[in-house]
């Protein structure tokens, strides 16, 4: 049986308004698991602020090169990335506002959690 979205205004205002069912939180909770990875999580978060190459965003995530670009791989193979030529260079970028805003929640709400920043909407 379908499960429907939470009925307030602020939710409705951002949400699709089609019902929810097993297929869609079992894809919800397989993108949950790609991001689950604090490196994986890094690099999408640093696409979200805008595309960027493996030796950027290798240098933003601290990690190294071989792992950043294995976990690019990852997130390409899920469409959460896409990646343009640009010469020799891999340009990856996010192309779903969606995903977008959830990192940058993701991450907003853990700041809080760190610092103890109370909770807002």
């Amino acid at each position: 049986m379908p499960v429907s979205e939470p009925s307030s205004t602020a939710t409705r205002s951002r949400s699709h308004t089609h019902p929810s069912g097993a297929a869609q939180f079992a894809t919800a909770a397989h993108v949950f698991s790609l991001l689950s990875d604090p490196t994986r999580l890094h690099l999408v978060w640093s696409l979200a602020r805008g595309e960027a190459d493996v030796n950027t965003l290798t240098e933003a995530s601290g990690a190294a090169r071989p792992a950043v670009s294995q976990h690019l791989a990852k997130l390409r193979l899920a469409g959460l990335v896409q990646v343009r030529k640009e010469g020799r260079r891999s340009v990856y970028s996010l192309h779903d506002g969606h995903l977008r805003r959830l990192v940058i929640e993701a991450v907003n709400h853990a700041d809080h959690m760190v610092t103890g920043a109370p909770p807002h909407d």
